[in-house]
């Protein structure tokens, strides 16, 4: 089968590797589409995958062709989409229900070759069937917004009638502000240097669409503040703009280089919250339930769609901040 493969830091080509074959719990899926996300950057530059090369592709869906013997809850045939969490189940932090921080932590299209292929591998029981009316590839969108549905756990103590700051545009930024009217805010404002993608958090209903927080009369700042840039100079700006009693969250994937300066008298002071967000936690099936309940329109999510011949362009177009999501079709 063809599949996109990073072979060292840097690198990455479409070529020829050996079909998969599941073991006794697992499907094959034939990839109907695969999102890419910044982890695949950060794959790409060597950070994240414990060793290289592999498959990348951590968000996808498709039709399950092949079974496991011991699988019984899926068929060939089945439309799925995938969670891509692998967790040990053993160590500490499964044992209290914190699975996401994993000692032992891997992923579909992380750690194992994941859904940038014609067919991947997954464990049955993280897949999710599909109702009729959800397009297979669109429902790659799925594994994101159950990033952001896990986002929104974090900030369960956000009260009805907040005002919420979003720094980021994209995809996940546009997710969480999709949330945040969903979730009880009095109004939510989005910063971004992309006129384009400003454009679609206007089209999507955001209260305020600037390139700087200063552009919006809020002296007292925001209640809750979430960063999904992952970029340093707009973390630290972001920090500066929550309000009093308020909360920071980390939601963007920094690079392991980045640093930003707090104030911990100002943290005490006002009552403030810093806190991160980490993949998926029992999120999936909910962001699911989302999902088919039209929280998001997969039209205006999903801006490209490319063949798997072109991942690498898919890539660079991604790096270069172009369109929303982009997919890449097998």
């Amino acid at each position: 089968m063809k599949a996109a493969v990073i072979s060292a830091p840097g690198r990455v080509e479409v070529t020829t590797v050996d079909d998969p074959a599941p073991g006794p719990d697992e499907v094959v899926v034939a990839v109907a589409g695969c999102g890419l996300c910044g982890t695949d950057l950060h794959i790409l530059q060597g950070e994240f995958a414990p060793a290289l090369p592999v498959v990348p592709g951590h968000e996808f869906a498709g039709t399950v062709v092949a079974t496991g013997g011991d699988v019984t809850a899926l068929a060939e045939g089945d439309r799925v989409a995938v969670d891509p969490s692998l967790y040990c189940y053993r160590c500490h932090y499964c044992r209290i229900g914190r699975n996401n921080l994993c000692e032992r932590w891997a992923a579909i299209g992380v750690t194992t070759a994941g859904g940038a292929a014609e067919y991947a591998v997954a464990p049955a029981a993280n897949c999710v069937k599909l109702p009729e009316h959800v397009r297979t590839e669109d429902a790659a969108l799925i594994e994101p917004l159950s990033c952001a549905v896990r986002g929104y756990d974090i900030l369960r103590s956000q009260q009805l009638g907040t005002h919420v700051l979003i720094y980021g545009s994209g995809t996940m930024g546009l997710m969480m502000l999709e949330l945040a009217k969903r979730t009880g805010a009095a109004g939510v404002d989005v910063i971004d240097v992309n006129p384009r993608r400003l454009a679609t958090a206007r089209q999507l209903g955001c209260g305020n669409a600037a390139a700087s927080a200063d552009e919006i009369a809020r002296p007292r700042g925001w209640d809750v503040v979430i960063d999904a840039t992952g970029n340093e100079r707009a973390i630290q700006d972001a920090l500066g703009r929550v309000g009093k009693g308020g909360t920071f969250l980390q939601f963007g994937v920094s690079d392991y280089a980045a640093r930003a300066v707090i104030e911990p008298y100002r943290i005490y002071n006002q009552e403030i919250t810093i806190t991160g967000s980490m993949a998926v936690l029992h999120s999936y099936e909910r962001a699911a339930g989302l999902f088919a309940a039209g929280v998001l329109d997969p039209d205006v999510f999903i801006s490209d769609r490319l063949p798997l011949d072109r991942y690498a362009e898919a890539l660079d177009r991604f790096k270069a901040g172009q369109g929303r999501k982009i997919q890449v079709t097998p």
